[in-house]
């Protein structure tokens, strides 16, 4: 069986990570409220990006979810 690991666009296994947040919809949107805090895990050779909810990957390595 093949190993799958590294990125699914380009196959490279450089890759980063870094946390941001972003505002919901409703009043949040409104008044600029950034309450969604997500981790992104990007290639750095091509770029492509996976986004995970930070509540729900707490814990998690979002690595091994990136590289399979």
């Amino acid at each position: 069986m093949e190993n799958n690991k590294g990125c699914i666009k380009c196959g490279s296994t450089d890759a980063d990570k870094k946390d941001v947040s972003m505002t919901g919809t409703g009043l949040s949107k409104m008044f600029d409220v950034q309450n969604n805090q997500f981790t992104v895990v990007f290639c750095k050779n091509c770029g492509y990006s996976e986004f995970y909810n930070k509540n729900s990957s707490a814990g998690s390595n979002v690595f091994d979810f990136f590289f399979g």
